[in-house]
């Protein structure tokens, strides 16, 4: 049975916060990446991009409403590469303009080939308190073919510094149907990564996005049958370890679901600092909006000290509130309940309905009460579920 994740009970007055840091540069563009990440081409201008964050975190903190930070995302790119100095500086810089709640969750996203134990233990006394270090595979074959910089042994290395640096938040992610990958080699990396004894593991597969390398130039996958047994297969070696599925491609031990994700997918709030970032936020007359940087460091650098880095802000229409609510609740194995539903999006659940009791029908969806969650096979064609509240399926 999936692990209980506990549901938000928040007025929509008052949807929680979290605050999203994007740091851009990577030692090498992944070719499956589609993130905003630049490889670099010298120093990184730490000093003067941190200058902006603080900048744009001045701007973005009108749209907290009164509300403290109750999690913050430092992702990339490679943040690792910034100094533990940098990061603690900012994290400060947000708790003096809009405030950190008591216990806040702090995630920094790692690569093991950016991992230093003197490091990790500097970014522990900065304040971060979960680390999430992008494995990928154990498998050094895997790895070069899906053109990562480090090796297996830097992965288990990296897993036992962030340990010995004090890290009791541990997440491992993890990639399945990489080229010429068999079920045994996707169980392998599992049970390697069960073997470091991680809080939580994220588990996804290989995707060809647009505007990547690997879309231009795909390499020779699993087909479909075999990417499916992978993600059986593995699925059932995470369970019997004792980490809970409660998201697509999330599992955790009890207690240690990202509550950062958690918001992501509970439709909450979130303040977005730095290059391409994005934000949400919610206002007490029911209306939703969006916000967007701009992507390029160099130039949302400069339009920060002017400003201007905020290129696009618009609010959500009430068929966009539908959509891009059910687009993040449905990933969750526990579902939402009408109610949430409501307070979230301000919003009658008679909206929804119709299409979740044809999709309870068609055996993909399940309720008890107000709550609404995707069957076992729901979760299986989950693009299916979420297709069926696009605006123009309304």
């Amino acid at each position: 049975m999936p692990h209980q994740i506990p549901q938000s009970s928040t007025p929509f007055g008052h949807v929680p916060l979290g605050l999203y840091i994007h740091l851009p540069w990577c030692e090498k563009k992944c070719p499956y990446c589609d993130f905003n990440s630049h490889a670099l081409t010298g120093p990184i201008p730490e000093a003067d991009y941190v200058t902006a964050l603080k900048a744009d975190m001045d701007r973005e903190a009108a749209y907290a409403q009164g509300r403290v930070i109750e999690t913050v995302f430092i992702g990339g790119g490679t943040p690792s590469l910034f100094s533990a100095r940098a990061i603690g500086e900012v994290l400060e810089h947000a708790e003096q303009t809009v405030g950190l709640a008591p216990d806040v969750e702090i995630t920094l996203e790692s690569n093991p080939g950016s991992a230093e134990a003197e490091r990790f233990r500097d970014y522990r006394a900065a304040g971060v308190n979960r680390l999430s270090i992008g494995v990928q595979s154990f498998d050094d074959r895997a790895l070069k073919a899906i053109g990562r910089i480090h090796d297996s042994d830097q992965a288990r290395e990296a897993a036992r510094m962030a340990r010995e640096a004090g890290f009791e938040r541990l997440n491992l992610d993890l990639m399945f149907g990489l080229p010429d990958q068999s079920e045994d080699q996707a169980l392998a990396d599992v049970e390697t990564a069960l073997a470091l004894d991680p809080d939580h593991i994220s588990h996804y597969e290989l995707t060809l996005e647009p505007n990547t390398a690997f879309h231009s130039r795909p390499p020779e996958l699993p087909d479909e049958d075999q990417r499916w047994a992978m993600q059986e297969r593995c699925g059932e070696g995470l369970e019997r370890a004792g980490l809970g599925r409660y998201e697509i491609s999330a599992w955790a031990r009890p207690g240690q679901a990202c509550r950062h994700n958690l918001n992501y997918w509970r439709f909450g709030d979130y303040l977005a600092i730095g290059a391409g970032a994005h934000g949400k936020h919610s206002l007490n007359d029911g209306q939703v909006w969006r916000n967007r940087k701009h992507r390029i460091p160099q130039r949302f650098m400069a339009l920060t000290t002017q400003g201007e880095a905020e290129v696009s802000r618009h609010a959500l229409t009430p068929e966009n509130r539908v959509f891009e609510y059910m687009l993040n609740a449905l990933r969750l194995v526990e579902g939402f309940s009408e109610g949430h539903f409501e307070r979230l999006t301000a919003l009658d659940a008679e909206r929804i309905r119709p299409a979740l009791r044809q999709l309870q029908r068609e055996g993909l969806m399940q309720q008890a009460g107000e709550q609404w969650r995707p069957s076992a096979r729901g979760l299986n064609f989950l693009n299916e579920l979420q297709a069926r509240f696009l605006p123009e399926a309304a």
